[in-house]
């Protein structure tokens, strides 16, 4: 059986190339927040979204199945000479559960792999 390389979904079968991914906790609440970043959406490019399904969340795929996760929040932030030209995508969530952020993390790791990406600290 071959491993299953992991993706990142916002239109179903459009896979997303992740740029930058911050995560945090609130010290006096303890919520865990994601911060995911794109350079790019492919289901923008060339109006893809449009023969594809919208799934109303965030879809990550990988070996151990599928996470489904609604943003509080996505932002489009442009730029370019004319200002119009799409600088990068932020894509905010929130995970409340122990169990949850575990298998966030475990996703994240087999993303990190699959794609090149080092996990570092901001001091």
């Amino acid at each position: 059986m071959s491993e299953q390389i992991p993706t990142i979904q916002f239109f179903e079968g459009i896979s997303e190339e992740l740029a930058d991914v911050s995560l945090r906790r609130n010290r006096s609440t303890g919520t865990k927040s994601v911060l995911m970043v794109f350079k790019q959406l492919k289901a923008v490019e060339n109006f893809n979204s449009f023969k594809s399904r919208f799934s109303n969340a965030l879809r990550l795929t990988d070996s151990e199945g599928e996470i489904t996760v609604e943003p509080s929040g996505v932002k489009f932030i442009f730029g370019g000479p004319e200002g119009d030209d799409l600088a990068r995508v932020e894509c905010k969530f929130e995970i409340d559960r122990d169990d949850h952020w575990e298998r966030f993390i475990r996703f994240m790791n087999r993303y990190a792999e699959a794609n090149g990406m080092a996990y570092g600290e901001n001091k």
